[in-house]
């Protein structure tokens, strides 16, 4: 693990049409409460497609020894619901728990795998970087590749979180260098399922 602490990926609703009610409790009470524990946002993602207009990806990164306590950030604001909560582990990437600042578009893939397959499917992701990264026909970059802190049951989730400057480079880099495009097939094999939602960093007010 490249890091003392763990990550917390969560998918959280507000209680009205928008999500502004998601961005004001995430910048007020759980900021206060990650600043108290030692930890900080990684980031806050709005939906662009496969996610709610009243919903946000919140994903904080947490000392171990405080993730507890993480369980309760959100009940000082009881209008809001969290929908979906992982815990997790940088596999390769990040590095560091710096949070991100870059703006652009951030695809979350979700990928059903066997846990004695997370190694496997790392390693097969990391070699096909090197070529999908190394492009002037597009812009990406693989920001994250997460797999779940517990791993004791037959199957988990690993999170792939990947930038792009925008939905060309995305829509361009469906069709990348023959080398990666072999890894990606070879660590589609391994997975059972996979779900990605469309986002953006929220930068400031949203």
């Amino acid at each position: 693990m490249a890091d003392s602490g763990v990550y917390v990926f969560e998918r959280v609703q507000g209680p009205g049409r928008t999500s502004r009610e998601v961005h004001d409790a995430t910048r007020s009470t759980v900021q206060s409460e990650l600043d108290a524990c030692g930890g900080h946002l990684w980031g806050e993602f709005n939906g662009l497609f496969g996610v709610g207009s009243n919903e946000r990806f919140v994903v904080s990164w947490v000392p171990e020894d405080a993730l507890e306590g993480t369980s309760l950030m959100w009940s000082s604001a009881p209008d809001i619901a969290v929908l979906e909560r992982h815990v997790l582990v940088p596999t390769v990437r990040p590095s560091s728990p710096q949070p991100l600042s870059e703006p652009g578009l951030y695809v979350f893939r979700f990928f059903v795998v066997d846990n004695v397959s997370v190694d496997e499917v790392t390693r097969l992701s990391q070699e096909a970087w090197t070529t999908f990264e190394a492009t002037s026909d597009y812009r990406a970059e693989p920001k994250a590749l997460f797999c779940q802190a517990d791993r004791d049951a037959e199957r988990g989730v690993m999170l792939l979180v990947t930038w792009y400057d925008g939905f060309g480079s995305w829509e361009t880099s469906r069709q990348p260098a023959p080398a990666a495009r072999e890894n990606f097939l070879r660590r589609h094999e391994l997975t059972h399922g996979t779900i990605a939602y469309a986002t953006r960093l929220v930068i400031g007010e949203p």
